[in-house]
């Protein structure tokens, strides 16, 4: 069990470091207007991995730059899922439980099953 679980850090760690340093500029601009949007509480971190609304709507702006985010995430667990022999789902869990862990106080996140928690 203790191998299951450093491997799932493992993907998580190299998840989000391919997240950290956006190979674009639109992504660059994407993940600015992400980050601002979380710290108005408008978009929040989801066990899932991906992006969600905190009030159910954000503007064309902010919809348009989670939707590519999310999108990019997506590719990314795919790949992860076909090299380590894990599911999409269970790669973006794992990811997204360590960017729930990493999420400043004031920022929200939705656990699975769960409703928007403020940090």
């Amino acid at each position: 069990m203790r191998i299951f679980t450093a491997a799932k850090s493992a993907i998580a760690l190299a998840l989000l470091m391919s997240f950290a340093q956006p190979a674009f500029a639109d992504l660059a601009a994407d993940k600015a207007a992400v980050d601002a949007a979380k710290v108005a509480g408008v978009v929040g971190e989801q066990a899932d991995g991906y992006l969600g609304y905190v009030k159910g709507s954000a503007d064309a702006a902010i919809t348009a730059a989670v939707t590519a985010i999310n999108a990019g995430r997506a590719d990314v667990y795919a790949q992860t899922a076909s090299k380590s022999g894990v599911t999409r789902d269970a790669a973006g869990q794992a990811t997204g439980a360590q960017l729930i862990g990493k999420l400043p106080a004031g920022e929200f996140y939705k656990p699975m099953g769960g409703s928007w928690t403020k940090k």
